[in-house]
Formats: structure tokens, C-alpha cells, sequence
């Protein structure tokens, strides 16, 4: 892997995609995770403005710190690079008095935690609007077109995707030639939907190194039977993602209308 080409050729990919939509820079929110630590320091290295809000909503101490962290880290080191802290709590403690909060308590956590995404979505694209800027997108390869493990228009809802192209693995390792903070470097990879320290490999049930490994096995066309033990588990739970979150890795249906029938 070639990192230094790789990064540079990101930060240039974000560089002319601003100057030709004749914006001024990125917003990026920063979550105290190496997807959001990678992205937001490519998009410093633009040298355009940068914009970095942390959106806690119940978030746990551990996820809170990181990011301030690595906020700090990255202003000491861009001089183009500002912060807004917005404390969402309140907005979403007021929604659900708004809302019904009645059925399966997995279904209403999991309503939830996706509100959640989507209210940092909309509090990004106000600034965005505010100041110029655009929204520039955390997901990776594994994530946005592995299994899907996102919100729909809520991290998902985005301008840009700087590290769509890469793998978990590699963002690591362009992380680690970023200097991103150690702590986020060695933290278990969380989403931070649900108020707690929950990792990702706890929701999904395997570690991304084992879902890269479905997607290589998948693009080689092979199946679960293939494998045994652990591996076909992994397998049987990387398909299972990829099948039902479909819907977010493609582009929304249209309903086309028989010429004909106009």
C-alpha cells in the first residue's frame, strides 16, 4: 500500500472537488473514532477550512474525550482548522417527548440510535449551509458497501466520501501516517448510536478484519458453504448485512414512467 500517494491523492481529490463546486471547505463531525480522525485531518491537509463539531447525544466519557483529543491535535497542528462543540442532548430528549415510544424495546433503541445519526446529519449540513462548506463523509469501504453499517441519511447523508475506497485496515494505516492520537488508534472501532461503549464487532458479531476478509471471499464469488467452523459463521453474518442493507448501497429507485402512459 502506498500510503504517502494514497493520501495525497485524496487530499488533491478533495481540493479540486471544493474548488469546482466553489466551496470553502469541509465540515466534518468528529466522533473520537479513526474513521472521523482520518477524514478530518485529509481534509486539514487541503489547507481550505475545516470545520470539526462533536455532537454528544448521551455520549460515552471515553468516545467525549477522544475527540476533544484529537480536536485539539489537529488545531495545534492546521491553522485551518476550527471546532464547534453542539450538545445534542436536549434536542434529542425533546424528540422523543414528541414521538411514541411503544413496541419491541430493540425496534424503539434501534429507531433511536438512528435518530440520532440523523440529527448530527442535519446540525452538520446547517453549518455547512452557514459557512460555505461540505459535508465530508466518515464511511469506509467496509462499511459503506460491505455490510452497510451506517444510517441512512444520517452518516450516510453526506456531500463527499474521502475514504469510501478504503478498507478498515487501511485506514489505519493512514491514520498511523497522519499521527492520529494513539488512544483513537487503539480503541475499539464504536459507533456511538447507543449511549454506551459498545464496539462494533459487539452489534454486528464479527471484527472488521474477518468481514474484509467475507467481502475479498464474496468478490471471488464464493459462498457459505465453502467454509466451516468460524469462517462460515463470519460469512453467513457478512451476507446477512450485505443482503439487508442493500437499500443503502444503491442508488434509490425511481419509478419510471412508460412513455406511453404521459
Amino acid at each position: 500500500m502506498q500510503t504517502e500517494n494514497i493520501v495525497n491523492h485524496i487530499v488533491n481529490w478533495l481540493k479540486d472537488y471544493a474548488t469546482k463546486a466553489g466551496v470553502k471547505g469541509f465540515v466534518v463531525g468528529v466522533s473520537g473514532g479513526i474513521d472521523s480522525a482520518v477524514t478530518s485531518t485529509l481534509c486539514a491537509e487541503t489547507g481550505l477550512d475545516v470545520l470539526c463539531i462533536e455532537m454528544p447525544i448521551h455520549q460515552a466519557a471515553s468516545h467525549v474525550t477522544r475527540a476533544q483529543e484529537h480536536i485539539a491535535q489537529l488545531k495545534q497542528r492546521y491553522a485551518n482548522v476550527k471546532d464547534t462543540r453542539v450538545d445534542l442532548t436536549p434536542v434529542f430528549e425533546e424528540f422523543k417527548t414528541e414521538v411514541s415510544l411503544e413496541g419491541k424495546d430493540t425496534t424503539v433503541n434501534m429507531a433511536l440510535a438512528n435518530t440520532r445519526a440523523r440529527l448530527r446529519m442535519t446540525t452538520l449540513y446547517y453549518h455547512a449551509g452557514l459557512l460555505g462548506l461540505l459535508v465530508a463523509g466518515t464511511g469506509n469501504k467496509v462499511e459503506d458497501f460491505g455490510v452497510g453499517f451506517y444510517t441512512k441519511y444520517g452518516d450516510g447523508g453526506v456531500d463527499l466520501s474521502p475514504i469510501a475506497d478504503l478498507l478498515k485496515s487501511e485506514v489505519y494505516k493512514i491514520g498511523d501516517y497522519l499521527k492520529v492520537p494513539d488512544s483513537i488508534m487503539k480503541a475499539a472501532p464504536s459507533d456511538g448510536l447507543f449511549g454506551d461503549a459498545r464496539s462494533d464487532e459487539d452489534q454486528i458479531g464479527a471484527s472488521y478484519p474477518e468481514l474484509e476478509w467475507a467481502m475479498q471471499m464474496k468478490d471471488e464469488g464464493k459462498s457459505a458453504e465453502d467454509f466451516e467452523g468460524r469462517q462460515h459463521e463470519v460469512f453467513k453474518i457478512f451476507t446477512r448485512y450485505n443482503t439487508s442493507n442493500k437499500h443503502k448501497m444503491i442508488a434509490i429507485p425511481v419509478c419510471e414512467i412508460p412513455k406511453n402512459l404521459k
